[in-house]
């Protein structure tokens, strides 16, 4: 279990720094396809680095997210095939980690970062009139469904196949 948590705490460093990476150095407007539609109408697509060698910077911590993200998924999986976990262990170890991201997703990024912080508002000044006066971030309803019906199912299709794999 100890691991597990170890496991949650890596994923969500990995995607803090590829949110960082995505809105402060690299500025592209392709990374924001989740963001509402009034936020992305008003987007502005920025021409310049906001200094020199950002974008570098940028791809790189992208790249180093990405290989702690698979780093993630390999050692929780390696290591319930070395302890002998069965679905259940897996499927634990699985909605565990996806659980904790979420709800880092939404109360550290939806609800601090976007409406207390203003994180992303201080990169991008004219979504400022989108996000004005929320008291938490745009998409409720669909962080409840990933939390609620999405990640438990991807976690026990993921558990099933690692079981597959053990017989």
């Amino acid at each position: 279990m100890l691991l597990t948590i170890f496991l949650a705490i890596v994923f969500c460093a990995a995607i803090s720094l590829m949110l960082l990476s995505a809105v402060a150095f690299i500025q592209d407007i392709r990374f924001f396809s989740s963001a509402p539609k009034e936020a992305q109408a008003v987007l502005r697509p920025r021409e310049h680095e906001l200094f020199y060698g950002a974008k570098v910077i940028g791809w790189t911590l992208m790249g180093f997210s990405v290989l702690m993200i698979a780093g993630v998924g390999v050692i929780s999986i390696w290591d319930g095939f070395r302890s002998g976990f069965t679905f259940w262990q897996f499927f634990l170890r699985f909605v565990s980690i996806f659980t904790v991201y979420k709800l880092y997703d939404m109360i550290c990024f939806d609800w601090f970062l976007l409406c207390k912080f203003r994180f992303f508002q201080h990169y991008y000044p004219e979504v400022e009139s989108v996000y004005n006066g929320r008291k938490y971030g745009y998409n409720l309803r669909s962080q409840l469904l990933k939390l609620l019906l999405i990640f438990p199912a991807a976690s026990a299709l993921a558990a099933w196949i690692c079981t597959l794999f053990l017989k």
